[in-house]
């Protein structure tokens, strides 16, 4: 084995090239060390990342506790430019009318009754009776007071009844609440009604003259009754009402 060794390397050296021992030899020998040097290295970064687990684990929750915060910062953002429109409204209605800003906390889950519950009650100046209004017309009239928060009868109850006037042509009637809409009754059958006539209120016990209630959608005449009747599509949003102002009687 030696005298084949020592022959492979002689006739290695005259050909100017290395033997192919030489090569195994030196190839088992870089393995060795690259595979002895990636030991290290992990070792080493193992021993690291242990040294530094508790600074990471730290800037972790760090980070954690600010994402928190920004996405908490970025809800009360986003609802404060959601409700930017109704503290708007509030702001316009409020300059035309002297009343006590309030807003819309609650309503009947069970839909028995039209009626809303509003963050404002007797300690505030509220009282029964009191007109509810929005930037866009007549919500209702509070039935009911506590301290700190007071029920509203909306426009649409069945038992919610408000003098009413069209305002094209001054003629006087009842808009009583359908539960859905407003049915303006008792109006004089010589009286001519159009679709899209303005109804506005009448000086009342709740309410001032001329404050919106809607537009007459469709008229009813009875053949041979006293009066005739139309059907008014509500200006107010019942279904989103948030900012609303109570006026004082």
């Amino acid at each position: 084995m030696a005298a084949l060794v020592a022959l492979v390397q002689l006739d290695a050296a005259k050909s100017g090239k290395p033997s192919l021992i030489a090569v195994a030899v030196t190839s088992v020998a870089v393995w060795t060390q690259s595979a002895v040097a990636a030991t290290a290295s992990a070792v080493g970064n193992a021993g690291a990342t242990i040294e530094e687990a508790p600074r990471l684990y730290a800037d972790n929750a760090d980070l954690r506790a600010r994402n928190d915060a920004l996405r908490s910062e970025n809800d009360r953002l986003r609802e404060a430019l959601a409700a930017a429109p109704d503290a708007a409204a509030l702001a316009r209605v409020a300059a035309r009318q002297d009343g006590i800003a309030a807003t819309t906390i609650g309503y009947d889950p069970e839909n028995a009754s039209r009626t809303i519950t509003i963050d404002r009650g007797s300690e505030a100046g509220v009282r029964r009776d009191d007109g509810v209004i929005d930037d866009d017309g007549v919500v209702g009239r509070v039935v009911e007071t506590t301290p700190f928060t007071s029920s509203v009868l909306l426009l649409t109850d069945g038992a919610s009844k408000v003098p009413a006037v069209v305002q094209r042509g001054r003629w006087w009637g009842i808009a009583t609440g359908t539960n859905s809409r407003v049915r303006l009754e008792y109006v004089s059958q010589d009286a001519r009604l159009t679709v899209g006539d303005a109804v506005v209120t009448g000086e009342g016990r709740s309410f001032h003259a001329g404050l919106l209630i809607g537009r007459i959608a469709a008229v009813d005449h009875p053949e041979g009754a006293l009066y005739q009747s139309a059907v008014v599509e509500p200006a107010v949003a019942f279904g989103r009402l948030g900012r609303v102002l109570v006026i004082r009687r």
